[in-house]
């Protein structure tokens, strides 16, 4: 089930997550992509030119089970025209096609997807696109930590076999999948408690460790409002320890 035309193809998955206002915005800058492919519902929304919706669609056209997506997933099932890669046919959508799991295991090796996405990125893996564009794939939230859906595990698992691969991955700017929107004086754990910590950065396509006092600062926006608390990086007294516990 090999598609030709997707062999280094530049393509962005958009889900459902908080960080699809990111492709929004690309959208807005003219930014094109070669394919769009949807995570369940969001066709209903924009624009894709494939669905995968690895829940039986049964689950959406006959329950109430997919809660308030369920009423846009009806309407985007009954109008859709493109391909949706589900687990099982459905005769009332005949747009669904199955997903080929077999070709996919097969072809890469490997069989972990415990999520909807993860089978999106096996996919782009089986069909050797060039550059994944990722939107709307978050699982957790800066702004509630208390707070976060399975599978950012699994999913990440598939971008770096997609990267060991040769595919060029880019994340949603407020996305936390392979931490993205972690501050980048913290995305060095361990390194990011020293006074000057040890940061990342680009240059001229190739990825630089430095030190923070090499980078030129940014200039502060929105007030230089505190970022919220990442448990695990910061020690906050009566947040994350007390003097109590000593």
């Amino acid at each position: 089930m090999k598609i030709d035309s997707l062999r280094g193809a530049k393509v962005a998955i958009v889900a459902l997550g908080g960080s699809y206002a990111d492709y929004i915005a690309a959208r807005l800058r003219s930014e094109e992509f070669d394919e769009v492919w949807g995570i369940n519902s969001i066709g209903g929304v924009i624009h894709v030119d494939r669905t995968f919706m690895l829940d039986p669609v049964d689950r959406f056209l006959d329950t109430e089970f997919a809660g308030l997506q369920t009423k846009l997933a009806r309407e985007f099932l009954a109008t859709n025209t493109n391909p949706i890669y589900t687990c099982v046919l459905d005769e009332r959508v005949p747009t669904l096609v199955e997903y080929p799991l077999e070709e996919v295991v097969r072809d890469t090796g490997l069989c972990y997807f415990n999520n909807t996405v993860a089978y999106s990125l096996a996919f782009a893996v089986y069909q050797q696109v060039g550059r994944l564009h990722l939107y709307g794939i978050d699982y957790s939230y800066r702004q509630n930590i208390n707070f976060a859906e399975a599978g950012r595990a699994c999913c990440e698992f598939w971008c770096a076999t997609a990267i060991s691969r040769g595919i060029h991955i880019e994340v949603a700017h407020r996305s936390g999948l392979l931490d993205t929107n972690v501050p980048e004086n913290e995305k060095l754990y361990g390194y990011h408690r020293l006074d000057d910590p040890l940061v990342q950065k680009v240059e001229n396509g190739s990825l630089l460790i430095t030190r923070q006092s090499s980078i030129e600062s940014p200039e502060a926006t929105d007030g230089d409002r505190p970022e919220p608390v990442l448990f695990g990086r910061h020690d906050i007294e009566g947040v994350t320890w007390s003097k109590d516990d000593v």
